[in-house]
């Protein structure tokens, strides 16, 4: 697929589409697998902008690829290939469509929250500090500044909204949800894979902020890691060269779009309003950047 022809969504009349999420279209491959391709869409706010970001979906791909393999000694994952050549043959048909975006899964019974870590103070949690000196229920020091980091990563989660926002919860509320036993098992994974990460993202010389992962359980009962992983859509990432805590850095992820959004007078509800071909072009280059410092490697164009 073309950097220049972004992909807004996808339609296979031979494949069960599932559901449309705000970046994601799922389809049915059996009653095992499921396939998930990862559009160019965007969103902020909770809102899915009508202008698209060219490649975004390969670099979630590929990213989301790195990290589960990176991380699989934490926990196992859902993924089973990106390599739509050993996919089904009735996805190989579309494999000019589907190349570069796609994930063939397993599929799973969804946990109904984000397991969201937070290692820096920053958005939501910076604004609820200053208000409360808590974030979602977490005590923090008087005296911190924004972006400062945390003197540990605290795990936040939060309810998980196909449409609208998303919203923060307390832990104990998620034991209501999901059983203590289950809340501590994600909880002491979502840290232990944000540390790892973390500490591998600053040696490439990227923090990550926060990040929220997803959970599921298999039909053989393992507890896995879902969706996609510590990409630019789920994770603040900042370049560690720029950093300095007291205000809100330069940043390699979708927060660029949503500084642009703030500048503009609309109220954060649909319709969501469409970016300038620069703000767009810009945003494909921050995503790229972060795929290349986090990996090593450049995607093919």
């Amino acid at each position: 697929m073309s950097a220049l022809s972004p992909v807004n969504e996808t339609t296979f009349t031979d494949l069960k589409l599932l559901r449309r999420g705000k970046v994601r279209d799922v389809y049915e491959v059996d009653a095992e697998r499921l396939l998930i391709v990862a559009t160019d869409r965007i969103s902020a706010f909770d809102c899915v902008l009508p202008t698209q970001i060219a490649r975004k979906g390969e670099v979630l791909t590929a990213l989301s690829r790195f990290w589960f393999a990176r991380l699989a000694h934490i926990t196992p994952h859902h993924l089973l290939t990106t390599d739509v050549a050993q996919m089904p043959e009735q996805i190989r048909r579309h494999a000019t469509e589907l190349r570069g975006r796609s994930m063939l899964v397993r599929r799973t019974e969804v946990f109904p929250v984000e397991c969201v870590v937070r290692g820096y103070l920053a958005g939501s949690g910076w604004k609820d500090y200053q208000r409360t000196g808590e974030v979602c229920g977490h005590r923090l020091p008087p005296g911190l500044r924004e972006s400062e980091q945390l003197p540990a990563p605290i795990f936040t989660p939060a309810t998980k909204a196909e449409a609208g926002h998303d919203e923060n919860i307390s832990e104990a509320r998620m034991r209501d949800i999901v059983g203590a036993d289950v809340t501590a098992r994600l909880r002491d994974t979502a840290l232990a894979l944000y540390r790892a990460a973390e500490t591998h993202a600053r040696a490439r010389g990227i923090i990550i902020a926060d990040t929220k992962f997803e959970f599921g359980r298999a039909r053989d009962g393992e507890i896995i890691l879902i969706d996609e992983a510590l990409t630019p859509d789920s994770s603040r990432f900042w370049p560690l060269a720029e950093y300095e805590p007291g205000h809100a850095p330069a940043s390699f992820d979708k927060q660029y779009v949503r500084d642009y959004l703030e500048t503009l007078a609309w109220d954060k509800r649909p319709p969501a309003p469409a970016l300038p071909p620069a703000v767009a072009a810009a945003t494909t280059a921050r995503y790229l950047e972060a795929y290349r410092l986090l990996t090593g490697e450049s995607l093919e164009s």
